[in-house]
């Protein structure tokens, strides 16, 4: 890990890096060290004025003359400059939230996708002739819905950007992020970055802040048109009440506890080895994670005791050795919350299999071993609650019915997924999960084309693929009257 302090005291507002009114710093904590990495510029309400007005600003004036052609085209520059950037960012994002910088890197290059998708999609938003009358034209038209706040969260901090970012600009919008304050880094970086892309001043915008002020002040703001929101749905639904100001549109991306289910005529191998990453990558730092595993009773034992061998393999480790599976937690706060969980499963009576603890070998560091818990009840804390940790639940099951109702029975729907060859059955759960995305023998294959979101706490309105673009439009209808006979008179 570097030891030199990173030093960001500016933010990015209007195209220029200026000084932020707080003249405060947000300090950064390496979660392998626990110490100061890096300091990035605090925005306060009067920032997040400026930026907004900013934005608006560039939105009625050179970007509105920008032709979607020439949209696309700096957005494709921009997925460019990100593969150009993508093994500095990945060590900035590794350094910030401890995640293993194979897995950041990774992440980073399939961004550069997102940009590139929404590049060529930005000049095919289109509207639709409405046959309604033959003495009539009737159409609509997709406009841009004007300024977006983005508010993001720590555990992918660059996916997120470009989930936001691209769909945003590409429908003609612009944009003022206001990054996690526990993993700002790179959203500066991304700032910089842009500026080489060729966007006008005040297209994109960066104002790190903590959420009590400039996310609140954000999603209050008169001039923003829309926040786009990735993180708790407690927060969500605060913001909710601050977006009432203007009835601005919203859209949130939040928790999840999904079911992942292994039924007995599924490929057991594969199943096992899907059900392992779903439930431990990004050291469970994922709202889509794999955290309730639901086996068919018959294979259970089976299947657990292999899955515990597994398990046993993960390397936890350094974020920066290529050998590691998993690092550490992003911050002291999560990692206490994973081993309060931790000791709630052991008191609600669930088997503690494996893990259960912070690894030995590391003095400090937000380290703590992926932990499994067997036989635990579908009521508990421990299968209703999302930990964000990896800690996963595994529960029996004798029937279809069975297995449905309590992979329904909980307040989130983001994702689930689920293991058979019975065709029939797949299509069935399909339509009876209660989930915004529904894997069949895979899990969560996250891609730019494919609509993500979710039921219930989960979330609402959807991000990535060609549905995205409908939360940063705006539909105009437009009727012309063609006809030469004169109107009727009501009044006559």
């Amino acid at each position: 890990m570097s030891t030199e302090i990173q030093s960001y005291p500016k933010i990015f507002i209007g195209g220029e890096w200026v000084q932020p009114h707080s003249g405060r710093l947000i300090k950064s904590i390496n979660p392998v060290t626990e110490e100061v990495w890096a300091e990035v510029a605090e925005a306060d309400e009067i920032d997040i004025d400026i930026a907004v007005k900013a934005a608006r600003e560039a939105f009625y004036g050179p970007w509105r003359r920008w032709t979607a052609t020439e949209r696309g085209a700096s957005l494709r520059k921009m997925g460019d400059i990100l593969l150009e950037n993508a093994e500095r960012l990945a060590f900035l994002e590794t350094n910030d939230n401890g995640k293993p910088y194979r897995d950041t890197l990774g992440e980073i290059k399939r961004s550069a996708e997102w940009f590139y998708y929404y590049a060529g999609a930005a000049d095919k938003i289109q509207g639709e002739t409405i046959p309604n009358n033959p003495d009539s034209l009737a159409y609509t038209r997709r406009e841009p819905v004007g300024v977006v706040g983005a508010i993001t969260p720590w555990n992918s901090p660059i996916s997120m950007y470009s989930w936001k970012i691209a769909p945003a600009l590409a429908a003609g919008n612009t944009i003022v992020i206001k990054p996690a304050e526990l993993t700002p880094v790179t959203s500066m970086e991304i700032a910089r970055l842009s500026q080489d892309a060729g966007f006008p001043p005040g297209v994109i915008n960066v104002v790190p802040g903590y959420g009590k002020v400039a996310g609140s002040s954000l999603a209050k703001h008169p001039l923003v048109n829309k926040i786009a929101f990735t993180g708790e749905y407690s927060t969500a639904q605060s913001i909710m009440k601050d977006a009432a100001v203007n009835l601005k549109r919203v859209s949130f991306e939040c928790g999840g506890k999904a079911p992942h289910i292994i039924f007995d005529d599924a490929d057991l191998d594969k199943a096992l080895t899907v059900a392992l990453h779903s439930a431990f990558r990004s050291t469970g730092q994922s709202c889509s994670l794999g955290s309730r595993l639901f086996v068919q009773r018959n294979i259970y034992k089976e299947f657990v005791k292999k899955l515990i061998n597994r398990v046993r393999q993960i390397r936890v480790g350094m974020p920066l050795d290529k050998d590691t599976h998993i690092g550490p937690h992003t911050s002291k706060a999560q990692l206490d919350k994973t081993l309060q969980y931790i000791e709630i499963g052991k008191e609600e009576g669930a088997h503690l299999a494996v893990g259960g603890k912070q690894p030995e070998e590391f003095t400090r560091g937000y380290f703590v071993e992926p932990t499994v818990f067997t036989e635990v009840d579908n009521q508990s804390r421990l299968a209703q609650e999302e930990i964000f940790g990896p800690v996963l639940a595994i529960i029996p099951f004798d029937t279809d019915e069975d297995v449905l109702q309590m992979a329904n029975n909980v307040q989130y729907g983001l994702v689930a997924g689920l293991w058979t060859k019975d065709i029939k059955r797949a299509h069935k759960f399909a339509a009876d999960l209660e989930a915004g995305f529904i894997s069949i023998n895979t899990y969560r294959p996250i891609h730019w084309t494919l609509p993500y979101g979710g039921y219930k706490l989960s979330g609402y309105g959807r991000e990535n693929g060609l549905e995205a673009l409908h939360a940063y439009t705006e539909v105009k209808t437009v009727v012309v009257n063609l006809s030469d006979e004169l109107p009727s008179d009501p009044f006559k």
